[in-house]
């Protein structure tokens, strides 16, 4: 019996026209799957090579129980890209059959990673921001900075959104960019406080190489979610200290590795099982409640789940094998 596999490509991946309420739609199914106990997660490991800090891989690894399938994404982190043109996080998922390991498909995962991202922040959003949230300050204009803001937009229809990165060309063009495709205004401000300062939430997705705050805690009010997730640390210890409710995509996954937007609270034993709300998955599943009253604070870490890489990538196979789209691959005679 011979073996063949898919390669889709980015080219093949573009012409496929994802909408994002596909995408939102099988990432929540993916969360829903995790809280339901139908998914294998292992937590994220990392390879750092010797390149000078010029950035490093992540290693993300899971199997999904309702579309029966597993998989690997290689996914590089690389802060400077920018300089050459290229986007930051360049990566592949590959597709595996749990019963034989006999590999199903080769994927571009580079959009994919952003769009997965997005969905994840607009999906926690749903649940843990007021359903009256019209504000949004947002620091990053990079990756997955467009993802956060559409699908945080279809969902509450803003009315204010204030965006802020380091370089101001990058904010402006990103700022531009994004009024044309939402058809509102969309603010490039100078600095984080004028992007964050009185928003109803809050995303933090900086890419920086070392720690900086950059989202300071006096600045969260009552009622506000916020959403760090930087690689590196842009938010001041004191900041879990302020918030009724922690939630994480993935505890197992919070606790690993050498980098995140808590990794110190972690550390430190600011951020605990104990004193964790929930995993984003068990409020989807109805098993955890989410937002429980107007006045909460709340804090939602995701790191990124290799679960949401594999639906969204499962996502493009079937729709790739319906269509003919793809580079079928001989893989063994």
């Amino acid at each position: 019996m011979s073996l063949d596999l898919r390669f889709i490509s980015g080219y093949d991946v573009d012409s496929l026209e994802l909408n994002r309420r596909d995408i939102f739609g099988a990432v929540e199914a993916a969360l829903r799957a995790q809280g339901e106990g139908q998914v294998v997660l292992e937590p994220r490991t990392h390879l750092v090579p010797p390149n000078d800090g010029a950035g490093h891989f992540n290693i993300l690894r899971a199997h999904l129980g309702p579309q029966k399938v597993s998989g690997v994404k290689v996914v590089g982190d690389f802060v400077t890209n920018y300089l050459r043109g290229l986007p930051s996080e360049l990566g592949l998922v590959t597709l595996y059959d749990p019963d034989t390991g006999a590999p199903l498909a080769i994927i571009d995962a580079t959009d994919l990673t952003s769009a997965r991202t997005g969905a994840v922040t607009a999906l926690g959003a749903r649940h843990l921001a007021r359903k009256d949230s019209k504000v949004l300050g947002h620091i990053g204009a990079r990756g997955t900075a467009w993802w956060n803001i559409a699908m945080l937009d279809d969902l509450f229809d803003l009315e204010e959104i204030r965006v802020t990165s380091a370089r101001a060309e990058s904010r402006e063009s990103f700022a531009a960019e994004l009024s044309t495709s939402l058809g509102k205004e969309v603010q490039a401000v100078a600095t984080p406080e004028e992007a964050m300062a009185g928003a109803d939430i809050m995303v933090e997705a900086s890419r920086l190489v070392e720690p900086e705050v950059l989202l300071r805690t006096e600045w969260v009010m009552p009622g506000s979610l916020v959403v760090p997730y930087g690689t590196v640390s842009a938010v001041e210890l004191s900041l879990t200290d302020v918030m009724d409710k922690v939630v994480v995509d993935d505890w197992g996954q919070a606790q690993a590795g050498r980098f995140g937007a808590l990794r110190e609270h972690i550390d430190r034993g600011l951020v605990t099982g104990e004193n964790l709300h929930a995993e984003l998955g068990d409020i989807v599943a109805g098993t955890a409640p989410g937002r429980e009253s107007e006045e909460e604070r709340i804090l939602f870490w995701h790191r990124g789940l290799a679960t949401t890489d594999l639906a969204v990538a499962h996502l493009i196979l079937e729709r790739a094998e319906q269509r003919g789209i793809g580079t079928v691959l001989p893989y063994r005679p």
